[in-house]
């Protein structure tokens, strides 16, 4: 990691230019989100948003879903990754919370949920308006992070320590902010030319 830059600072730009973005799913209210986040894992968030609508239409809140069975769900969701174990998941879920009401904003409570991880909980509680517990940790910030040089290593949850332990709690949206860098400019083939971290990304004074 790079000592040398204050990231607390270094990071305002980024979270500045992609702090109001909503995320990429495509989602109506919480219930809604939090579905499509536990279908979305290993699957993109292009094809979720492409079969959320009749799958809400069948299932239009957690009180439908408590009733669902692998028959009713799996029409709606047996074109998504793993959807097996998801169906199970969504089932569980919709007997264990039954109410929209009910949907718990702590990420303890979250990660308690089968299907909900701590990546999928942070993003539950950030689309909310809700304080962040954590850093949203996606392919994306796998890939983002180490380059710019806040973090190393390709483990998820030791990137987001990193990203914890450099980072005041107020600047924790860097997370999806570099998820959003990710898609649009930082990609496998990156844009370097196009990036506002250019002056503090290790990969870029690395690479030119």
């Amino acid at each position: 990691m790079s000592a040398a830059i204050n990231w607390a600072e270094a990071i305002k730009p980024l979270i500045k230019k992609y702090g109001d973005t909503k995320h990429p799913l495509d989602h109506g209210n919480l219930y809604q989100l939090v579905v499509m986040v536990v279908l979305s894992a290993q699957d993109s968030d292009r094809h979720i948003n492409e079969i959320a609508p009749k799958l809400f239409e069948a299932f239009p809140d957690m009180q439908a879903l408590s009733k669902a069975t692998p028959e009713t769900l799996m029409p709606f969701i047996g074109s998504v990754r793993n959807f097996g174990n998801k169906i199970k998941w969504l089932m569980e879920m919709g007997q264990r919370i039954k109410e929209d009401k009910n949907i718990p904003l702590t990420l303890d409570e979250l990660t308690a949920l089968k299907g909900i991880g701590r990546k999928s909980a942070n993003v539950i509680l950030r689309e909310s308006g809700k304080p962040a517990e954590g850093v949203i940790v996606d392919l994306h910030v796998v890939r983002v992070a180490p380059r710019l040089g806040i973090a190393s290593g390709s483990d998820a949850n030791k990137i987001e320590k990193q990203l914890m332990a450099v980072l005041p709690q107020k600047e924790w949206d860097a997370g999806m902010a570099m998820s959003f860098l990710g898609r649009a400019i930082c990609r496998p083939q990156p844009k370097c030319t196009l990036c506002l971290m250019r002056t503090v990304c290790a990969y870029y004074k690395a690479n030119n």
